[in-house]
């Protein structure tokens, strides 16, 4: 596989001969969607344990989820265009970065303060990773008449694993 990223002005997604590598790309665009939905129901899992251990207030204990949820839709379109100009590649491997370190510091967090400011910027990494993985699986897997293969598959596992990342979360976070 080789995606190779490019100006604006350009195609951001260039091919290998189909089959190269595909299949491991389509594996860590899915997954990173999968983790991207699987965070939001684990959280609502472990927001009592949350309350308890860092001290929320009960009226604050939604912000835990709020900042969250408010930073990853307010920063959708900023991501995608952070792709277009920037590189898909390059900004979708620093959206995983991002998420994986705040997900630390959100993990590490000792104050309400330090686990918001936490689910805030992994908002905003997911807001970046998820708008990028859309645009590189639309490059991999175009569905054009002609090109030989369909589509159809990976669009599949794309669709279906919101639904899927929400069971494995709840029943993985331990209810």
């Amino acid at each position: 596989m080789s995606l190779t990223d490019k100006g604006a002005d350009e195609s951001a997604v260039t091919l290998d001969p189909p089959g190269t590598g595909r299949a491991t790309a389509l594996v860590l665009l899915v997954s990173s969607h999968f983790l991207l939905n699987m965070d939001s129901a684990i959280i609502e899992v472990a927001l009592p344990t949350i309350k308890e251990q860092l001290g929320f207030s009960v009226s604050s204990l939604s912000w835990v989820a709020n900042s969250y949820i408010l930073t990853f839709g307010g920063f959708l379109l900023l991501g995608g265009r952070l792709g277009d100009v920037l590189g898909s590649r390059r900004v979708f491997a620093g959206g995983l970065v991002g998420f994986a370190l705040t997900s630390l510091l959100g993990g590490l967090a000792s104050s309400p303060e330090v686990m918001i400011l936490a689910r805030g910027a992994q908002g905003f990494a997911a807001a970046v990773v998820s708008p990028t993985a859309l645009s590189l699986l639309v490059g991999l897997f175009p569905d054009r008449p002609g090109n030989g293969e369909s589509a159809t598959r990976p669009w599949a596992r794309w669709v279906q694993l919101p639904r899927s990342a929400a069971r494995r979360g709840i029943s993985w976070a331990g209810c």
